[in-house]
C-alpha cells in the first residue's frame, strides 16, 4: 500500500510492515489523522500472518517525529473549547498503550529529532534503535505543558533522578544517554540503517538488531549522575533550583537557569506527575493521569502563551502566568490531578493494563 502525498505511508517488504510518517517539512509532527492511520495499520497487520514485524520511520532527513501538531492544540485552546485537543490526545495516548503491548515486534527507528509525541510513538516499542543523529526530548515545560504520551512513565523509571531532570528541563539527549535512561535498546550508526531495514524483510527483528548494533559514543548524563541525583531528589522545584545553584559544577548552574526560564506552573505539575507516575503500576494508569493533566492544561494561560512564544511568533519570550514558582500553591497543582469523574476525562482502559513495555 502506498500513497503519494499522504501523511502516513504504508508498505510491506518481506516479513516486515513499514509505517513511514510523511510530513517531512514539519519533521513528521503528528496530527489526529496520522494517529488514526497508524492505529489502523496496526489493526490491519495484527492478525496478518505475512507480517511478522512492524517498523516505524520518518520521512526526510531531520527526524522521526518532532511531536504533536501543537499549532492545532494552540488554536483549540485559544479559540475553541478544547474538545478537539482532548480527542486527539485520547486517541494518541491509547495508541501509545497499544504500541507497548503490541503482540509482534515493533521496531522504532529513532533517527534524528524524536520529541514529545515522537517519543510516544517510538519509545514504547519493543525494539528501539537510535543513531548518532538522535536527539530525544520531552520539551513540554518550555511551552507551558507537561510531559505526556507516557513520557512520565518512561522518565519516572530512568535510573536515579535522571528522568526527573529530563522531564523538568526538556533537554535533548543523544544515543548513549537514551540507552542509559531506558528510552532505547540499540545503537545503530545511521550509515547502517539501509542494511538494517533491508534485513528486516528476512530476519527476525532482534536478530537484525544484533547484527547491526554497535557501542554508542559516550554520552553526558553518566558523568553528571552524582549532582543530578542529589539536586533533583528534592521535594520541591524551588529546592531543586537552590541545590543546583549551590553546587559547584557549572553545568548544574546552567541547568538551574534553564529551569527558571520554563513555565513555573508546568514545572511544579511535572515534578508532581513524575513522582506520582513512579507509584502507579502500569503504563495505562500513567496515561490516564497524563490525560487528566493535559486536559487541565488546556484551561491555563501558559499553554497558549508558550506555544505562541516558541512556535508561532518565535520571540522566545513567554510571559508566564503566574510568573514565579512562589506564586503557585499546592492547591493549584492538585487541580491538574482531579479524579476523572469530576471532568469526564478518561481513556477507557477499565481494569485492563500492562506494566509497560514487554
Amino acid at each position: 500500500m502506498t500513497g503519494g502525498e499522504e501523511s502516513v505511508l504504508l508498505h510491506t517488504a518481506g516479513r516486515a510492515g513499514h509505517i513511514t510518517l510523511n510530513r517531512p517539512r514539519a519533521i513528521n509532527a503528528l496530527d489526529h489523522e496520522m494517529v488514526r492511520r497508524v492505529d489502523a495499520a496496526l489493526t490491519a497487520w495484527e492478525h496478518d500472518s505475512a507480517v511478522e514485524t512492524v517498523v516505524i520511520t520518518g520521512a526526510g532527513e531531520r527526524g522521526l517525529c518532532a511531536g504533536g501538531d501543537i499549532r492545532a492544540i494552540h488554536d483549540d485552546a485559544r479559540d475553541g473549547d478544547g474538545t478537539a485537543a482532548a480527542a486527539f490526545w485520547r486517541d494518541e495516548y491509547r495508541l501509545n498503550a497499544r504500541i507497548a503491548r503490541w503482540s509482534k515486534p515493533y521496531v522504532a527507528v529513532m533517527d534524528g529529532i524524536v520529541m514529545g509525541g515522537g517519543v510516544g510513538i517510538s519509545a514504547h516499542g519493543s525494539v528501539r534503535v537510535v543513531t548518532e543523529r538522535s536527539r530525544i526530548a520531552m520539551p513540554e515545560t518550555g511551552i507551558g505543558f507537561v510531559p505526556d504520551v507516557g513520557g512520565t512513565y518512561l522518565l519516572s523509571r530512568a535510573p536515579g533522578e535522571l528522568g526527573t531532570r529530563l522531564a523538568l528541563t526538556g533537554a535533548a539527549i543523544g544515543a548513549d544517554d537514551a540507552l542509559l535512561c531506558g528510552l532505547a535498546d540499540h545503537y545503530v550508526p545511521s550509515a547502517s540503517l539501509p542494511g538494517f531495514l533491508g534485513d528486516l524483510a528476512e530476519l527476525p527483528a532482534r536478530a537484525a538488531s544484533a547484527r547491526y548494533a554497535r557501542p554508542a559514543p559516550e554520552g553526558e548524563l553518566a558523568r553528571q549522575r552524582e549532582w543530578t541525583d542529589s539536586c533533583f531528589s528534592a521535594d520541591t522545584v524551588e529546592e531543586i533550583v537552590r541545590r543546583l545553584l549551590d553546587h559547584g559544577d557549572p553545568v548544574a548552574k546552567e541547568t538551574a537557569e534553564t529551569l527558571l526560564a520554563k513555565s513555573p506552573t508546568a514545572l511544579k505539575v511535572t515534578l508532581a506527575a513524575v513522582r506520582r507516575a513512579r507509584r502507579l503500576d502500569s503504563l495505562e494508569r500513567v496515561l490516564e493521569q497524563e490525560y487528566r493533566v493535559s486536559c487541565a492544561a488546556l484551561t491555563t494561560p501558559d499553554l497558549v502563551e508558550g506555544i505562541r512564544a516558541q512556535v508561532i511568533d518565535k520571540d522566545r519570550t513567554p510571559r508566564w502566568s503566574p510568573a514565579t514558582l512562589a506564586e503557585i500553591t499546592d492547591t493549584d497543582v492538585e487541580r491538574f490531578f482531579d479524579p476523572p469523574g469530576e471532568r469526564g476525562h478518561d481513556l477507557g482502559f477499565g481494569g485492563s493494563g500492562t506494566a509497560g513495555r514487554r
